[in-house]
């Protein structure tokens, strides 16, 4: 037991800026490496030397009175950088759950526990980032085509035309076309080889009620744009909702996958990569841009960003720069006769998404 008697206090000390204590009011060195050893709680202690000065008499009194913390509450105050309220000059010991953020003692939160498809996504993309030595090329492609084309489409469904095709199914036809030009990029890493895909197995972020979901159409390029405009909405509503086949959400169920955030007005990001796949393509709004136009004046034309991520492990600089490039190629040869591209032998149905 330590009392007042057995270590008397020496004469007054010189202050130094040092020695001001976070409540504002100083606080000697003896003081302060008694009260740090005893885990004493400052803000209790009430200076008894010069000017209100804490002296070591001030933290003898308080070790006595037991203005103190718990080992373990001064190990989290300071681990978390969290305060000890004392509203009472003679508090007693204090725990863990008598702590505060620093910030204000009254802040109001809510602690939301994961559900089991945000453990899921969690875990996936943190295994993705930890390994596999990702990067991201960012370019960006003239959308004017494409504009065109959406309002071809506008015009014709005033007409009884049926399909709803839109830009999101525009990026994805063409992603289509160039990982069939392009097949380093539509494959799988498997640690010792790298498997590389005839056909394009699709994987399209859909934002969910209960989460990102990441489903795959299989055999994308068997497709005109008007029957894969069908598809992706068919695994978009199936997605949203909860029908979707578990087996079309796993990674390995697509060969590259197409991550769309332009309808939130993104410039640029970096999407991360469902492994085995080496890459994933981020697509950014349109904005407009200052360009010189046909007839050599200077004005303003529609530009879509693009991100593309790749596995360095899998795909070189090289060779995913000239994918992008082609991807923007694709964009730009857009053309409204894609609206009456006749229908490939395979008929839309939903039970088709799986064969």
């Amino acid at each position: 037991e330590i009392t007042v008697e057995t270590i008397p206090e020496k004469e007054a000390e010189p202050i130094t800026s040092s020695d001001v204590g976070s409540n504002g009011r100083s606080i000697s060195p003896r003081a302060r490496k008694l009260a740090k050893e005893k885990r004493v709680v400052l803000e209790a202690v009430r200076g008894s030397g010069p000017g209100g000065r804490i002296i070591e008499r001030d933290i003898l009194e308080a070790i006595r009175e037991g203005k103190r913390l718990t080992p373990l509450a001064q190990k989290k105050k300071e681990a978390e950088g969290l305060t000890v309220p004392c509203d009472q000059p003679d508090c007693g010991k204090y725990k863990t759950s008598d702590l505060l953020t620093s910030s204000a003692a009254s802040a109001g939160y809510s602690d939301v526990p994961l559900s089991n498809i945000r453990k899921i996504i969690a875990a996936s993309m943190y295994n993705s980032l930890q390994n596999s030595a990702q990067l991201t090329h960012h370019l960006s492609a003239s959308a004017g085509n494409m504009l065109q084309l959406r309002r071809e489409v506008k015009a014709r469904k005033e007409d009884g035309y049926p399909y709803d095709i839109t830009l999101n199914d525009m990026v994805c036809y063409a992603v289509v076309k160039s990982l069939l030009l392009h097949s380093g990029a539509n494959a799988h890493f498997l640690g010792d080889h790298i498997r590389i895909f005839d056909q394009v197995n699709l994987g399209m972020a859909v934002d969910t009620d209960r989460g990102l979901m990441v489903p795959s159409l299989p055999n994308a390029d068997r497709y005109s744009l008007p029957e894969l405009s069908l598809q992706l909405k068919e695994i978009a509503r199936s997605s949203k909702k909860g029908s979707i086949s578990p087996d079309l959400l796993v990674p390995e169920a697509a060969t590259f996958t197409i991550s769309n955030l332009g309808n939130y007005g993104v410039e640029m990001f970096t999407p991360v990569i469902n492994l085995p796949q080496v890459g994933i393509l981020g697509v950014n709004t349109i904005i407009q841009r200052p360009a010189t136009l046909a007839d050599g004046s200077f004005g303003f034309l529609p530009f879509i960003g693009l991100s593309l991520t790749y596995d360095h492990r899998a795909l070189d600089g090289g060779p995913a720069t000239l994918f992008l490039a082609e991807f923007k190629k694709q964009i730009e040869l857009l053309n409204p006769g894609l609206v009456d591209c006749p229908a490939h032998t395979i008929a839309y149905y939903p039970d088709n998404l799986l064969t």
